[in-house]
C-alpha cells in the first residue's frame, strides 16, 4: 500500500512539474495559443507587435514575438542570446517563457542607429481573450 501511494505521488509531482500555467493558475495543454503583450521601455519608435504565439510542448512554452521594425539582430532573455529568425524582414524571436503574466526583462539589440545599441525592455504576456 505504501509503494502504491508513492507512485501516485512521484507521478503527480511529475505532472505537475512539467505543465505549464496560465497567471490564473490553470494548466494549458499542449498546443498554440495567442497571447497578449505588455510592452515597457525604448524610445517608442519600435515596438512589439500583439499578440504573439505561444506554443506549449511537454509542458514547456516557446514565445514567438515579431518586431515592428526589422532592424533588430538578437534578444537577451534570462542571459541568454537569440538570434533573428527573419532577417530581411521585421524581426522575429522565439525564447522560452516560464510563466504568464509576470513581466521579463529583455533586451533587444538595435541596429537602427549609426552603431548597435542593446535596449531595455519589460514583457508581460498574457493569454488573449
Amino acid at each position: 500500500m505504501k509503494k502504491y501511494v508513492l507512485a501516485i505521488f512521484v507521478v503527480l509531482a511529475i505532472l505537475m512539474l512539467s505543465s505549464f500555467t496560465g497567471a490564473d493558475g490553470k494548466v494549458l495543454a499542449d498546443g498554440t495559443y495567442s497571447v497578449d503583450v505588455e510592452f515597457e521601455g525604448g524610445t517608442g519608435k519600435a515596438k512589439i507587435l500583439s499578440p504573439a504565439e505561444l506554443v506549449v510542448k511537454g509542458g514547456e512554452a516557446v514565445v514567438t514575438v515579431t518586431w515592428s521594425s526589422k532592424n533588430y539582430d538578437y534578444m537577451i532573455v534570462n542571459d541568454v542570446k537569440y538570434m533573428n529568425l527573419t532577417p530581411g524582414k521585421n524581426s522575429s524571436f522565439s525564447f522560452p517563457i516560464n510563466e504568464l503574466g509576470k513581466p521579463i526583462d529583455v533586451i533587444g539589440d538595435s541596429v537602427a542607429m549609426s552603431k548597435p545599441h542593446e535596449i531595455e525592455y519589460k514583457l508581460t504576456f498574457t493569454l488573449s481573450k
